[in-house]
This record gives C-alpha cells, structure tokens and sequence, in this order.
C-alpha cells in the first residue's frame, strides 16, 4: 500500500495559500449537528430517526450532508422522534442558511476563483445550477463545497484535506489518473457515514485484545453476516466501520482517521472485493490506530518504504499469521488440502492464507485463487448502512 499522512497541524503543507481572516469569518452549523447531539443522547438508530422522515434514510443522509432542506413534513419528523417542535427545526433551518450565506459572500470575496479552482465540487449534492447566471452558479458552486465538506473557506479545507492533494511516488508511477479531489470527497462521504454509526468511547486497549476475534471473522463468507458482526465489535471500542464504494479517480484501500478525541472511524473501499484484501486492509488500518496516534492515513495500493506504513503492513501481516507460525507457512505443501488445513488450526479464511502466501512470493500470484472469495457489489451493497 502507499500511505498518505496528515497530521492535525501540518494541513497547509501541501495546498496554496490564500489569505483569509479565518478567525474573523462567520461559520455556520448545519441542523445535522443538533439532529446526531440528539440521537446520541437519546441513544437512537438511524433507522428510528429515518422511520418518521419523508424519504427515510436517504433524507437523513442529506440532512447530514446538508443538501437536504428541513421543511414542514421532515420538521414534524424530526419533532416526532428526537423532541423538540416544529417550529423549532424550521427555525434551525432558518438560521442556518442565513449563517451560511455570510460564510458564502466572505469567501467570495476573499477567495474567489482560487476557493473554486482548489476545491473539489461534490457532483450529487446540492443546489442544481441549471438556468442560472453566472454568478449565481459561481454561488452555488462554492455553497456546495462549503457545506459537503462542512468548512468556512479554503484554510479551513487545507487544515483538514488539503495535504490529500500532495502527490506522492505512487501516483507519479501510476499508468493511470488519480485525483486527489475524489480522494478527499471519498474520504469526507466517510466521515458522514461514521456520524450514523454509534460507538462507545475510544479504547484501544481493548481493540488491541480484540484483534484474535475480529480476524476470526473472516471466516464468515457472506458481507450480510460478517460485516454487521464486525461493525458492532469495533463500535464497543470506539471504532466506527464504515464502507464507501470510492468514486472515479480515488484508487484508495482504506483510511483511518481519529474523528474526536474519543471515536475514530476505519474507512473500508472493498477494492477488488476479495476476502485476502478487504481483511489486510481492516487490520492495517487497525494497525495504524493503535500505532501511529491521531494522523490520519490514507492508503492506496502500491509499494512504499514509508516506515510507518511498513508498521502497518507488519501489524496486519503478524495478526493473519502469528510469528509462531510463519515458519509453518513456508514450508506449506501448495495444494488447496494443506492450506485449508492450515488456515481452520489458524481460525482465518483460507483466502488470507493464500494472499499471505502470494505477498510473501512463496507461491505465485495466480496459483491457489479458487481459495479467496471474491464478492460482487450485489453481495456488498445489503450490508451496509
């Protein structure tokens, strides 16, 4: 994998400066914030709050977003299930979108084109610019980019993307295109995903003791049964698990980030969508939560000497086969019988056996394959949020 770095302070590294009076600018606070400080408290699923919302979860899915308006029938939803009146979230409403339009009109005359040239358009949220003129859609495009990304203008982006738009070895080698833009939008549809999952307060040490069981579960074959089991085992450790399918140009595995003080989210891509990736992938970036402290981490396929994603690597290689046991594994018989063996004495899929086996170059890559599970999205898609 290659692994990509951001520390909370070293965010402007990488993007151009422009100057703007951050402290002075207004910021604005989307209605999502009072709905999940209520759900939290009142300990509710997204699906309790979705079954009184016009639209269900795709409309609480927008509210968090912010590309979905609250209106008199999702106000009554709202009112139904968290508390509160109608009046109130309209209210919310009402004083979010005239917050918002100040941070709008200050970044269009701070940042202007440089604000639009920087920062990556989200393509399915918010107002369509059809039919207006141009300095409406000027508007709605930096609208729509303040409120995906929840910032009040282009130092804020930097501090918490902007280090996504360093290039690094990996994609200056690459035969293909990536943009970091639809890195940085994968990586923020994540983190409002993780705002539906609850958790329990980050406890690593707790995680660390759990590594046994979770890698225990890859040898449930079906995403349906697995992933929920796994979602909830990370939420009692502070861990929110969430998958994102990554868009055109964002070539990411996995991402692990420290959302707050006390809940960190593993960010999944199911690249290729077999059992030996998805599952080096979950205990790397376990790996870089429990070893490398607050950085956030995004990791794309490909070779790195970075010492801290060599860490990685070792973490997850170590927890799929045990230092007591890797000499075992070298000396493995390359018949389908002898790892099959292998991996139930192991308690692991025979998949991540095989990757094993492959990554370490004592069997070919194309050998021994019928023994990883590949799954389709059609197999995925039911078990996610």
């Amino acid at each position: 994998m290659v692994n990509r770095q951001i520390s909370q302070a070293d965010g402007l590294a990488a993007a151009p400066m422009i100057h703007e009076p951050a402290l002075d600018r207004d910021w604005f606070s989307k209605p999502a914030d009072s709905l999940l400080a209520m759900m939290q408290r009142k300990r509710l699923a997204p699906s309790d709050v979705a079954r009184d919302l016009p639209g269900g979860l795709a409309t609480l899915r927008g509210l968090l977003a912010g590309h979905v308006a609250i209106d008199e029938a999702v106000a009554g939803g709202l009112a139904a299930t968290l508390g509160g009146t109608t009046t109130f979230w309209l209210r919310r409403q009402e004083l979010y979108e005239a917050s918002l339009g100040r941070v709008v009109d200050a970044v269009l005359a701070s940042d202007g084109d440089a604000w639009l040239a920087m920062i990556p358009v989200p393509t399915s949220t918010g107002p369509a610019t059809r039919g207006r003129t141009a300095g409406d859609r000027r508007r709605a495009d930096v609208e729509r980019r303040l409120v995906f990304f929840d910032v009040n203008g282009a130092e804020a982006w930097s501090r918490r993307y902007g280090t996504l738009r360093c290039e690094t070895r990996f994609w200056e080698s690459a035969a293909f295109e990536v943009h970091p833009g639809a890195t940085a939008m994968w990586l923020r549809q994540g983190e409002l995903e993780a705002a539906l999952v609850s958790t329990d307060a980050w406890d690593p040490d707790g995680l660390s003791a759990a590594i046994g069981e979770i890698v225990e579960l890859s040898r449930i074959g079906q995403p349906v049964r697995f992933l929920p089991r796994l979602r909830a085992m990370l939420a009692r450790f502070g861990v929110a698990l969430v998958v994102v399918r990554a868009p055109e140009g964002c070539r990411a595995s996995g991402a692990a980030r420290m959302l707050s003080p006390i809940k960190a989210m593993v960010l999944a891509s199911f690249r290729h969508r077999s059992d030996d990736h998805f599952w080096f992938t979950l205990l790397h970036e376990i790996g870089h939560l429990l070893l490398h402290g607050g950085r956030t981490f995004i990791d794309e396929e490909g070779a790195s000497d970075d010492e801290l994603e060599l860490e990685a690597n070792t973490f997850a290689a170590n927890h799929i086969i045990p230092h007591d046991r890797q000499q075992e594994l070298a000396s493995l018989r390359p018949d389908h019988e002898s790892v099959i063996r292998f991996s139930r004495k192991l308690r692991v899929a025979p998949g991540l056996t095989v990757g094993q086996m492959q990554h370490r170059g004592l069997i070919q890559r194309n050998w021994l394959n019928k023994l990883r599970r590949t799954w389709t999205w059609e197999e995925i898609n039911p078990a996610l949020i």
